[in-house]
C-alpha cells in the first residue's frame, strides 16, 4: 500500500473507524442527501462520501456520476485532508478533467476516518465560505455517525442488562423448583400440601422454561450477553482512556489528574469497563471550560474499588442528580463548546456498572462547582 495513503497513528485510527460500525453497510438516503448539498454548495452534479482503511476505499454514498475510488488516489490522501479543504487534479486518472475537492471527516478526537469529495467542471479556487460549508457537511456526517453507535450501543447494553439479570432470577427459580419436587415426594405428606407442593413445581418449571428460551434468543444474536471475568487492572484502562481522550482534552487546554499509584486489578469485562470510563471522562471533558484539569482518585476497601472522577465544570443541581442516568433527561448542564449531547452516554455507562454488580453515582455542589463521579466496582 502507498505510503502517502498511510495516515499517522493508522492502527488507532482504524479502531475508531471500526467501532462506528459503517464499513460494508447499505447506502442510506440520510448521506446520499448530504453529498447532493455538497454538490450544490460548487454547482456541479458530482459528490461522495467515503471512508477510509488501511487496504482500501469504501464509498458510502454517491450521487452523479459513478468512479471506482482506489487507495491511489493522491486528493484522498491524508497528507492533504489533515490540514482540511484541498483541491486538487486528478493526476490519477490524466483523462479526466475534472477538479476534485474533499474535506476530512474526522471523529470528535480527530482521527480522519474518511472524506466528503466534490467533483466536476470547477474552474475557480473554491472560496472560504464554500469551505466553510463543506467542512459543516462533514461534521454532519460524523455527528450521524456518533448518534447511530450511541443508539447501538445502549441498546445493546440494556439487552445485557436485562439478560444478566434473567439469567440471576433463573438460579433461585431452579432451586425452588427442585425443592417443591422433593417436598411433593415427601412420605407422609399432607395431601393437600403436596398438591400445593406440585403446582409450585409446575409452575417455576415453566418459569425456567421460559427464562432459557429468552437467554438461548440472546445467545443466538450476540454470542454471549455475559460480561467477561478476566483480570484488568484499573489504573491500566484509565490511563489508556485519558490518552485516547487527550486530543479532545488539549483542544480545551484541559488535562487529566491520575492520582493512582498502585495497580487497581478486578475481574470483569475489559472492553465494558473501558466504555464505561470512556464515556465519564468524555463527559467531563464536555462539561468542563478550558484550562481546567479532571481528576482521578481511588479508594479500595474490602472486597471493592470505588474510582472518583472529578471535574471543575458546570456542575449539576439536586434535579439532574436525580435524573443523571435516565435516558434523554432533559438536565440543567449543557456543553461548554456547544459539543453534542445525545442524552445516552450515561444510560449505557449505568447499564455496564450494573452489569458488574456494581454501584454509581455523581455528587455536586451546584453550578459551576463541578461534579464528582463515583464508580464502585467488586473486585471479584
Amino acid at each position: 500500500m502507498p505510503e502517502n495513503i498511510t495516515p499517522i497513528n493508522s492502527d488507532s485510527r482504524l479502531e475508531k473507524l471500526l467501532y462506528y460500525e459503517i464499513l460494508n453497510s447499505p447506502a442510506e438516503n440520510t448521506y446520499d442527501n448530504i453529498s447532493w448539498l455538497a454538490a450544490a454548495i460548487f454547482e456541479v452534479e458530482n459528490a461522495g462520501i467515503c471512508f477510509i482503511t488501511n487496504d482500501d476505499i469504501f464509498i458510502k454514498s454517491q450521487v452523479g456520476k459513478k468512479i471506482e475510488l482506489s487507495k491511489n488516489d493522491s486528493f484522498l490522501s491524508p497528507e492533504y485532508l489533515k490540514d482540511g479543504s484541498v483541491t486538487r487534479n486528478n493526476i490519477a486518472r490524466s483523462d479526466e478533467p475534472d477538479k476534485y475537492i474533499a474535506v476530512p471527516i474526522k471523529s470528535p478526537d480527530y482521527f480522519i476516518i474518511g472524506a466528503l469529495y466534490v467533483f466536476g467542471n470547477i474552474t475557480a479556487e473554491p472560496t472560504e465560505k464554500q469551505k466553510e460549508m463543506l467542512s459543516k457537511l462533514a461534521e454532519l456526517v460524523i455527528d450521524k455517525l456518533e448518534t447511530r453507535i450511541a443508539i447501538r450501543q445502549t441498546l445493546t447494553a440494556q439487552d445485557d442488562r436485562l439478560h444478566v439479570l434473567i439469567h440471576d432470577l433463573k438460579n433461585p427459580m431452579t432451586t425452588i423448583s427442585l425443592q417443591s419436587e422433593l417436598v411433593s415426594r415427601m412420605p407422609n405428606i399432607d395431601e393437600k400440601a403436596g398438591l400445593i407442593a406440585s403446582k409450585i413445581n409446575l409452575q417455576s418449571k415453566k418459569m425456567v422454561g421460559s427464562l432459557n428460551e429468552i437467554l438461548s434468543s440472546a445467545k443466538k444474536v450476540s454470542g454471549s450477553f455475559k460480561p467477561q471475568k478476566n483480570k484488568i487492572d484499573l489504573r491500566e484502562v484509565l490511563n489508556a482512556v485519558s490518552q485516547k481522550l487527550a486530543p479532545l482534552a488539549n483542544k480545551k487546554n484541559q488535562n487529566f489528574d491520575i492520582k493512582i499509584n498502585s495497580a487497581l486489578e478486578i475481574f470483569g469485562d475489559d472492553e465494558k469497563i473501558t466504555k464505561l470510563f470512556y464515556h465519564i471522562l468524555h463527559n467531563s471533558i464536555k462539561f468542563s471550560p478550558e484550562n481546567r484539569s479532571i481528576t482521578l482518585l481511588h479508594q479500595q476497601e474490602e472486597n471493592l474499588i470505588t474510582i472518583a472522577v472529578k471535574d471543575e465544570g458546570v456542575g449539576l443541581n439536586d434535579i439532574d442528580l436525580e435524573r443523571l442516568f435516565i435516558k434523554f433527561a432533559d438536565l440543567s448542564a449543557v456543553p461548554t463548546h456547544g459539543e453534542n449531547s445525545n442524552g445516552l452516554g450515561l444510560t449505557a455507562v449505568k447499564m455496564f456498572v450494573d452489569m458488574h454488580k456494581g454501584k454509581i453515582w455523581a455528587e455536586s455542589e451546584g453550578k459551576n462547582k463541578g461534579t464528582t463521579f463515583f464508580v464502585q466496582l467488586p473486585i471479584k
